[in-house]
């Protein structure tokens, strides 16, 4: 996995992703291994993430994992995929569902301050 897309649960979230935020925006998709449009949404995230050579990090959070149950009911998600966007350490946007590459590419260029 590139240095960009990377694993988080509820014990290191607030450091890896929003004190992360500040420095460049992360996306964080909460995900769950039994929901087919979750699997679906991962390559096209990556493939995304990756054409933005280290400008937008990618944290992946697998709901069912742990605590990680805890993330979605801070955030209040409904379902799964969600897709937030992290930047200064605030909720800037999210979606949920899969989605096209260019729809990802058009939400974080909206939200992501570039």
């Amino acid at each position: 996995m590139p240095s960009d897309i990377f694993t988080v649960d509820l014990d290191d979230f607030d450091h890896k992703v929003l004190a992360a935020s500040h420095t460049r925006p992360v996306l964080i998709d909460l995900w769950a291994e039994w929901c087919p449009p979750c699997i679906s949404i991962a390559p096209v995230l990556e493939q995304v993430i990756g054409e933005y050579a280290g400008r937008v990090q990618l944290a992946k959070i697998e709901v069912d994992d742990g605590e990680n149950m805890k993330l979605a009911g801070r955030y209040q998600v409904r379902g799964f995929p969600t897709i937030i966007l992290f930047r200064l350490g605030e909720e800037q946007a999210r979606f949920s569902g899969a989605q096209s590459a260019g729809y990802i590419r058009d939400f974080i260029e909206q939200h992501a301050g570039f």
